[in-house]
């Protein structure tokens, strides 16, 4: 790991790189990370596609279940996600503040807040984390 918590995400995470992904926090108890608002990730309209949206939660809840892993434990893996939008994104950028609800041995359960450029709330995620056995993080 690297003191760049951005270089962090995308070395961990490449196709956070491919989304363009900045980390604005990366700490257990919160993981934040920003995505631009760009017509190529849009749907009719000029709204950020809700893939995209999805996408930049699951990247940042992953981030916070992996800052989250119990000892010796190799990493995580989603294995449920739950979306519920609320307002489409047609500038400037989304921000997801990732904050773990249960850290477990076998099961990490994240909450993400998706807010616009505005800080009104886009979405909410939910997500499971499945913690994979292994040599550790």
């Amino acid at each position: 790991m690297t003191d760049d918590p951005t270089k962090t995400m995308r070395d961990l995470m490449p196709f956070a790189a491919t989304l363009g992904i900045v980390v604005l926090r990366y700490e257990p108890d919160e993981v934040r990370a920003r995505l631009m608002w760009a017509p190529e990730l849009c749907t009719a309209g000029g709204a950020l596609h809700g893939g995209v949206v999805m996408a930049l939660a699951d990247s940042a809840g992953g981030a916070c279940a992996f800052l989250n892993l119990p000892a010796g434990a190799a990493g995580t893996t989603t294995v449920e996600s739950k979306t519920n939008f609320l307002r489409a994104v047609r500038d400037g950028y989304i921000e997801a503040a990732a904050r773990p609800l249960h850290k477990g041995r076998t099961l990490i359960v994240v909450e993400t807040d998706i807010h616009d450029a505005q800080q009104r709330l886009a979405a909410r995620v939910t997500q499971s984390q499945l913690v994979l056995a292994g040599a550790g993080k």
